[in-house]
């Protein structure tokens, strides 16, 4: 049997998100998303990411897209998981690695929007019992269900919910 030559695999890219959350009110959290400047799904809700570079983990890539989708720095990621379902993303074949960043409330005063966000906001989620949860952004509930969030969001979104509540 002969070995493949490196070049006959399909190669995806890779990129790394941030599901960033930080005390409300009432016992509600807080967590952070931008609105996407550009194709695809421009205007969606996102959460932070973007592709890693060759150069890095991504571990090292959420922590700078982070900081460049939303100024904030020095903030410790830890991984959440793998996100591979085919079609996530509509410019090919990404598979992304999903991390959790729990912050002090006093961090929310600090986010703001930069590099490809158009804008940064910290919505209210609130999380229910079973492993559900709800999200809203300035009292509107946001149907995450039917695409309210851009790629894949609502699923790593939904990892995160579960690691938070001990899952």
């Amino acid at each position: 049997m002969s070995a493949r030559d490196e070049h006959d695999y399909p190669r995806p890219s890779l990129t790394a998100d941030v599901v960033v959350v930080a005390p409300g009110d009432a016992g509600r959290l807080r967590v952070l998303f931008i609105r996407r400047g550009h194709a695809p799904f421009e205007g969606s809700w996102a959460l932070p990411g973007g592709f890693v570079e060759p150069n890095e983990t991504v571990g090292q890539a959420a922590v700078r897209e982070l900081a460049e989708e939303t100024s904030l720095t020095g903030v410790h990621v830890d991984e959440l998981g793998c996100f591979s379902k085919p079609g996530r993303d509509p410019r090919g074949w990404v598979v992304s690695v999903a991390h959790l960043a729990r912050v002090p409330a006093e961090t929310m005063a600090l986010a703001r929007a930069g590099d490809d966000a158009a804008s940064a906001a910290w919505l209210d989620l609130t999380l229910e019992p079973g492993g559900g949860y709800t999200l809203a952004h300035e009292g509107r509930r946001i149907d995450v269900a039917a695409g309210g969030l851009a790629f894949d969001h609502a699923d790593i979104l939904a990892a995160a919910v579960r690691r938070l509540q001990g899952a």
